[in-house]
């Protein structure tokens, strides 16, 4: 029976639209030409794929995040770089990752995120929760890749500290969204490191999970059918998670939790917003994952995209769809039974139906580089 929540290189990015459906997906987010040439490659590395529904249109950025196009041809020639380049910057550089919504994503060949972003900040004056949830992962990203002990070299011998870069991140993001550039917001975080050890006497890969709110992580074992690591979602009160932003007592350094998992050549890695969560319970990801990966082992995989534009190459690509649309079809269903309604009802308030809201997935499939 159907029967828990609260409330650089560009890669490329596609439209996926099949008969009604129409999700965002790709392989791995925006990084920028010199960061791929910052660091020596690890043995073990993320293959990637993402997809997206947000319930409504993401709200562009303000500036300075976004500098706006020339008003008319009338406009000094200085102006005109403004309309050429629509990407959001901050300290000159591009921002990492893609917002959904309000939520935010960034997907990499080691570090993978899903931020949520608290809508309501849609309604006050000032509020923008999807600049907050994008910035934390930027600047998340970017002390990922500032960590020497990141760097794949045998002589490595501290580990990664991922609470203490989403603390930074989170200094950095309240920085860059006070005076005179003011903006306010709250998200929740979670991402994924993939690491290895490099000092036993195989190289085998582990991930440092590090969550706060109710954004989850899974890694499943195709081989077996387990679930293996499930992130524990953190609560102020029901549909209210963890947040770090505006008002809130959340910090990284004293509320997010951070786990480190030994994993397998060929696990499965899952960063999603709560738009999942909401709408498909545990067992229902599990199986929706373990059925797309047979799918694509007997080929029905393009019998399903055959009549669709932008067909899926990547493995982990079909798993994120069928995700966002198995999620999607609970979300809009006004009489499903659907976690999000079992919790509410728990709590006293009469509800049915799946919750509509932003749905964010990352899949991701630990390889062993070759050579």
């Amino acid at each position: 029976m159907r029967a828990a929540k609260c409330a650089g290189s560009l890669q490329r990015r596609r439209r996926w639209i099949c008969s009604h459906k129409e999700l965002e997906t790709g392989y791995k987010t925006p990084i920028p030409e010199a960061a791929l040439q910052q660091k020596p490659k690890a043995p073990f590395y993320f293959d990637t794929g993402y997809a997206l529904f947000a319930k409504r249109p993401s709200r562009p950025f303000p500036p300075p995040f976004l500098s706006p196009p020339s008003g008319s041809f009338s406009d000094p020639l200085s102006t005109h770089n403004r309309c050429r380049d629509r990407r959001a910057v901050i300290n000159g550089e591009f921002i990492r990752g893609i917002t959904n919504g309000d939520d935010a994503i960034l997907v990499g060949e080691n570090f993978i995120g899903a931020n949520d972003g608290v809508g309501a900040w849609a309604t006050r004056e000032k509020g923008h929760a999807a600049l907050w949830s994008r910035l934390i992962l930027h600047f998340w990203a970017l002390e990922v890749e500032r960590d020497s002990s990141i760097a794949s070299t045998a002589s490595t011998s501290s580990e990664p500290n991922p609470i203490a870069y989403l603390q930074k991140a989170y200094e950095q993001t309240k920085a860059a969204t006070s005076s005179p550039s003011e903006w306010n917001g709250t998200t929740t975080a979670c991402a994924a490191l993939l690491y290895y050890n490099a000092h036993s006497v195989a190289e085998t890969p582990s991930l440092y999970v590090t969550n706060l709110g109710d954004s989850q992580c899974l890694i499943i074992r195709p081989q077996s059918g387990e679930l293996i690591y499930k992130t524990a979602e953190q609560w102020h009160w029901f549909d209210c998670p963890r947040q770090l932003g505006t008002n809130s007592p959340d910090t990284p350094n004293q509320n997010a939790v951070m786990d480190r998992v030994d994993i397998e050549e060929n696990d499965i890695v899952l960063t999603m917003s709560d738009g999942v969560v909401d709408n498909l319970w545990e067992h229902e990801i599990v199986k929706i994952v373990l059925q797309s990966v047979r799918k694509q082992q007997s080929g029905e995989k393009d019998e399903i995209l055959k009549d669709c534009s932008g067909v899926a190459e990547s493995d982990m690509l079909f798993v994120a769809q069928q995700l966002v649309k198995a999620a999607k079809t609970i979300a809009q269903d006004p009489y499903a039974e659907s976690p999000f309604m079992e919790r509410a009802v728990e709590e006293g308030l009469a509800m049915e139906g799946g919750k509509l809201d932003d749905i964010s997935v990352v899949a991701a499939i630990c390889k062993r580089r070759k050579g």
